[in-house]
């Protein structure tokens, strides 16, 4: 019974059910009765469900336990909480989005080949499919795990996307607008605009934003950012 309870990870039903079919494929013995064996109710229990079940709660835990872990920089947990993924079944490509997902939310700027890297891996998962792609899966999460880790574009885009709902913000200002018909610039489109590269540093002070957006900041760099506002930039403002 105890190879039963630990081989069923304490589900209940997946133990009666294992225990039925180590009953059903046991030959009775001479004595009358069946001996089941804990060979026997290994090999009874093929699947393993209750360590994760994909129509239910545990696959939502299990789920949020991977991303988390990535999110946390754990890559023991993450390759745990894989395993028991790949174990129940989980499809190998959902896997993959997820990990995809977090190299863009969570890891950002920190470390931008982290998303190259998903990305290509989670084109290898579907060309490659199984049992492979379990390899393919473990190397992207645990880079990843490993890669220092920045929300500071997550943060950003939510709070555009906020202010274009929620906000008057304006017109997009005229020196910034085409001008693709003639006489468009005599009305002031495209009047104005310098060209950054005309410039030293490829950099010239103007205003991009709407005036009543005027001085909005979005991107808030964060201390593992790899690509940052240039400090000349910052000089020259």
């Amino acid at each position: 019974m105890k190879k039963l309870a630990a081989i069923s990870n304490g589900d209940v039903r997946t133990a009666l059910n294992g225990l039925e079919v180590a009953v059903l494929t046991t030959k009775m013995q001479s004595d009358g009765y069946i001996h089941i064996t804990d060979e026997d109710i290994k090999n009874s229990i093929q699947d393993r469900k209750a360590i994760f079940d994909k129509n239910g709660e545990a696959h939502y835990d299990n789920i949020s336990a991977f991303i988390k872990s990535m999110r946390g920089s754990d890559p023991d947990a993450v390759l745990f909480y894989l395993a028991r993924a790949i174990a129940g079944g989980e499809d190998p490509m959902f896997l993959a989005r997820r990990i995809l997902i977090c190299a863009s939310e969570d890891v950002g700027l920190a470390n931008p080949n982290a998303l190259v890297v998903a990305n290509s891996a989670m084109q290898a998962v579907n060309m490659v499919g199984m049992p492979e792609a379990r390899i393919i899966l473990a190397e992207a999460a645990v880079y990843v795990a490993n890669s220092p880790k920045s929300n500071s574009t997550y943060l950003g885009i939510d709070s555009a996307l906020h202010d274009v709902k929620n906000k008057e913000t304006g017109e997009v200002p005229m020196h910034l607008r085409n001008a693709p018909v003639q006489g468009m610039q005599d009305l002031g489109y495209s009047q104005g605009y310098l060209y950054p590269h005309d410039f030293e540093g490829n950099y010239v002070k103007q205003q991009y934003l709407p005036d009543v957006m005027k001085g909005t900041k979005y991107y808030n760099a964060g201390k593992n950012d790899q690509l940052k506002i240039n400090p000349d930039k910052e000089k020259n403002s």
